[in-house]
């Protein structure tokens, strides 16, 4: 089709592009109507061209040439199309010039006129270039904007599956919690149970002991009173003569009151029914614990661990984590899930590894993923020295004794933040400060040994008074 041109898809009788063209059997091409026409006016079927005598009155259309013709069509239409857009509408002459003061395309009749009189002009394609250039520079920001955009996207997607991994693994470890309660459950019904069918056997046994000896005795009271009924039935003489062992038979038999039910004989429903959900509920407090802190796995820097109850953490090898707002980036820091903007709050930690580790509070607005320059109280170990530390106070070095079980106590209230020494029950140090905004436990770990907030165990207590009883509830340290 690129090979045709124009000539070759011309009539020879209209001059123009073939319509509706049939090919004689000279093999020359005409249109349909203008080859009907010429025919009327000849009156004898010749080619035109060749004036070869023809014996078909309706020579076939070539579908190709017609094709060929249909698409030429087309083209010359969009060509002139394109070619008009690009000549001025004033002067239908080429666009060479662009007006700067106008910032238009214009032709060299319109650089001339009144209307472009003292503007200046560039050529075309200088100005195309300097345009592409102004704009590659405006386009650039809007690239990097697409850039960041998709790096977001990118996080986002992170995040979603993230949030995918949490969710089934959360909903696991909450399984498995209740399985060990149901569990623990199920073994203190079946022991409780138990001890009721063993308590029933035991009173149920007892029972049928004491019937069996009621039967016994009622048995030998029937005899006695059938022989003696029947001996006093006998003749006169007979009945003296027997009357003695008579009497002595039925003297036999005591006249005492029978055997009666002991002390105790009913089950003990008060034992087994008595505060039941309360009892269970302090037998389990062995099998549980608490921690004042729980860390949150949020904030920790990807290269720290947390351990499954979230309690202890370590440093490991990094993780690709997604970079949620709440997660450190600069420091390996991991939080305590609660903060505190009030009252009086106590946490133990235990410090197993000797390299670094730092300790304390920090306020709820400290950012996240730079340097944390202040904001913060902490007792640290570094380089083989402790020390005390809250920007932008000068650092103070601290004793040289080791600590391994660290007491955090806060009170917000009166702006103490203490530490202490509980293997020695010893006071460490004291910051003082006016607190305003929220603060959060934290800690930092550079070594693979955790560290671990050490769980308390709860006690119950009664005390009994004499309107009411009363229960209080307490934690104590393991």
């Amino acid at each position: 089709m690129a090979s045709q041109t124009e000539e070759d898809l011309t009539c020879p009788i209209c001059h123009d592009i073939f319509k509706e063209p049939v090919v004689l059997s000279c093999s020359h091409s005409f249109c349909r109507s203008c080859l009907k026409n010429w025919w009327g006016e000849k009156k004898t079927p010749e080619c035109p061209v060749c004036k070869e005598m023809l014996l078909i009155a309706e020579p076939p259309v070539s579908l190709t040439l017609k094709n060929l013709c249909e698409t030429f069509v087309l083209e010359r239409k969009k060509k002139l199309s394109t070619e008009s857009e690009l000549l001025c509408n004033l002067h239908s002459e080429k666009l060479k010039l662009f007006c700067l003061d106008h910032q238009q395309p214009v032709c060299l009749v319109c650089r001339d006129s009144k209307t472009h009189a003292d503007h200046k002009f560039r050529p075309i394609d200088e100005a195309a270039q300097d345009h592409r250039e102004e704009l590659q520079k405006s386009l650039k920001p809007v690239q990097e904007k697409l850039k960041i955009f998709k790096e977001v996207k990118g996080n986002f997607d992170e995040t979603a599956e993230h949030i995918k991994a949490q969710a089934q693994h959360t909903e696991r470890k909450i399984k498995e919690q209740f399985k060990k309660l149901h569990q623990f459950l199920q073994e203190e019904e079946e022991a409780r149970i138990k001890a009721l069918r063993e308590e029933e056997k035991q009173k149920s046994q007892m029972m049928k002991e004491k019937t069996d000896a009621l039967i016994r005795e009622i048995t030998a009271l029937l005899d006695t009173i059938r022989v003696t009924e029947k001996e006093m039935r006998a003749e006169d003489v007979s009945f003296l003569q027997n009357y003695k062992a008579a009497v002595e038979r039925v003297q036999q038999r005591p006249l005492k009151n029978g055997p009666q039910l002991v002390t105790g004989a009913l089950i003990d429903v008060a034992k087994h029914l008595g505060n039941l959900s309360y009892n269970i509920w302090n037998k389990m407090k062995e099998k549980v614990s608490y921690s004042p802190v729980i860390l949150d796995p949020n904030t920790a820097h990807p290269d720290l661990v947390l351990c499954e109850d979230l309690t202890s953490v370590s440093c490991g090898d990094r993780r690709k984590l997604p970079d949620n707002p709440e997660r450190f980036d600069q420091h390996p820091v991991v939080l305590g899930s609660e903060g505190f903007n009030s009252g009086t709050h106590s946490w133990d930690i235990e410090i197993t590894n000797d390299e670094y580790w730092s300790i304390g509070v920090v306020n709820e607005s400290v950012l996240r993923k730079v340097q944390i320059q202040t904001g913060f109280w902490e007792i640290s170990f570094c380089d083989g020295k402790y020390s005390a530390s809250a920007p932008p106070l000068p650092e103070k070095v601290l004793s040289e004794k080791k600590l391994q079980r660290i007491r955090v106590h806060l009170d917000w209230n009166r702006g103490r933040l203490s530490f202490f020494d509980l293997d020695t029950n010893t006071h460490i140090h004291t910051f003082k400060h006016t607190f305003t905004e929220k603060l959060f436990p934290y800690i930092v770990t550079k070594h693979k040994l955790p560290m671990k907030i050490i769980p308390v165990s709860v006690t119950v207590e009664q005390c009994t008074v004499p309107i009411s009883t009363r229960s209080w509830f307490g934690l104590v340290s393991k």
